[in-house]
């Protein structure tokens, strides 16, 4: 077993108390974004195609990640799991910038079409907001070498993380015939 030194105890303290600041500074601006607009002479009708496949691409690395670590590959899954991260800081870009410059759009399917946009929709927006600082979390114990808890968790939040990642792209397609462009 790995023993952990006094500094990398420190260094997932600190971390995970920045996790905890970055956590409620997202949640609060995602809560925010949409009670107010940016007015820009930019179009970033673009966006949403951009950051769902973001969102894609996410979920996409986050099975290799999963396949690495179950074929022994630590060097390579902690790249994919970086690089997940990485992917999903920029959607998180890409999607405030779309909701605080550009006027909401409304789903406007009909029938059981819309029991399901909303069932996804409501799940995918609950799970993304609960799942957040535990991404951070995870990340943060396999950084640091804490492994048995890094297990420990990702567990559980990788199913999670890859449900808000595959239901993105799911729900931008539904949406789509719906954006005024």
């Amino acid at each position: 077993m790995l023993v952990r030194n006094s500094h990398d105890q420190q260094l997932e303290k600190k971390l995970n108390r920045i996790a905890w600041l970055i956590t409620v500074a997202v949640l609060a601006l995602v809560g925010m974004m949409r009670q107010f607009k940016i007015d820009t002479s930019v179009d970033f009708t673009f966006l949403p195609a951009v950051y769902s496949s973001l969102n894609a691409l996410t979920a996409l690395v986050l099975i290799a990640g999963l396949y690495f670590i179950k074929n022994g590959n630590r060097e390579a899954h902690a790249k994919a799991m970086t690089f997940s991260m990485l992917s999903s800081l920029l959607f998180l870009l890409g999607y405030v910038l779309y909701h605080i410059t550009t006027e909401e759009t409304k789903f406007a399917g009909e029938g059981t079409i819309r029991y399901i946009y909303f069932f996804l929709l409501i799940t995918h927006v609950i799970l993304a907001a609960v799942i957040f600082p535990f991404i951070l979390f995870t990340f943060i114990r396999g950084f640091t070498g804490d492994f048995r808890r890094h297990v420990k968790m990702a567990r559980w939040v990788y199913w999670i993380w890859l449900y808000v990642a595959l239901t993105g792209p799911v729900l931008y397609f539904m949406i789509k015939p719906y954006y005024q462009h």
